[in-house]
């Protein structure tokens, strides 16, 4: 049954490997791990992890914003607005 029992629920083990892998992918990792090398707790992980897609929320309306102030200055015939175009695709 591939490591889970047979109620269907997830093992230990695959939540603990689950959190390893969700720790590796937020931004400075490796300095959240204490000094026995083990991974922060799950809760303290999964607070963590919902920051900073909050902050990633946060960083893509700044920027779509913005560039929605950039497109409004800029003539829409020009080459900038093409390439900016083309890049949106």
């Amino acid at each position: 049954m591939s490591g889970r029992r047979a109620s269907g629920r997830i093992t230990d083990d695959e939540i603990t490997e689950l959190i390893s892998k969700l720790q590796s992918l937020l931004p400075d990792s490796s300095r959240r791990r204490g000094a026995t090398g083990r991974p922060s707790p799950a809760a303290k992980l999964l607070k963590e992890t919902c920051s900073y897609i909050q902050s990633l929320h946060r960083e893509v309306d700044d920027l779509s914003e913005r560039l929605s102030e950039l497109m409004a200055t800029m003539d829409s015939n020009s080459p900038q607005a093409d390439i900016i175009r083309t890049l949106l695709r």
